[in-house]
C-alpha cells in the first residue's frame, strides 16, 4: 500500500489530515493496522470531549491485543467516524480513508513528521 504525501504523520503511527489550520482529522496508518491484525472493535471519544495533547482518546480491539489511540492535539472532539460501529474492519480495509475522530479548535500539536521521515520510522520498527 502507498502512504499518501499529503497528509501529516507521527511516529507513533498515527495519521493526520488537516481540515484547515484549526481542525484535523486523525486516523492509524496502514503499518499500525497490519501490525494490529484483524480489528474487530473502535472505541472512538464523545464529541464535545476537551482533550490535551497526548491525552488516551480511542481505544482499538483486534483479534490480537488492544492498541490505545491518542491525540495529537490539545482541542475538542468535534466528529467521530460513526461508520466504524458497524464495520471496524474497515480500518484494515482502507486505514488512510477510515478517520478515527477530529480535533477542532486546535492549540498546541505533537511534533507531525512527512512521509519520508515516516517510511524511516517503519522501516526501523519492521
Amino acid at each position: 500500500m502507498s502512504r499518501p504525501k499529503e497528509i501529516s504523520y507521527l511516529a507513533s503511527h498515527e495519521w493526520v489530515k488537516f481540515v484547515d489550520d484549526e481542525t484535523a482529522l486523525v486516523g492509524i496508518t496502514d503499518f499500525a493496522q497490519e501490525q494490529l491484525g484483524d480489528i474487530v472493535f473502535v472505541e472512538l471519544p464523545e464529541v464535545g470531549t476537551e482533550v490535551s495533547k497526548g491525552d488516551q482518546v480511542a481505544e482499538v480491539e483486534s483479534v490480537k491485543t488492544v492498541s490505545d489511540i491518542y491525540t495529537p492535539f490539545t482541542g475538542v472532539i468535534s466528529k467521530i467516524n460513526e461508520d466504524l460501529d458497524d464495520a471496524p474492519e474497515s480500518v484494515n480495509d482502507a486505514p488512510f480513508e477510515n478517520w478515527l475522530f477530529e480535533v477542532k479548535g486546535i492549540t498546541e500539536k505533537e511534533e507531525l513528521i512527512d512521509l519520508e521521515a515516516y517510511n524511516k520510522v517503519v522501516e526501523e520498527e519492521a
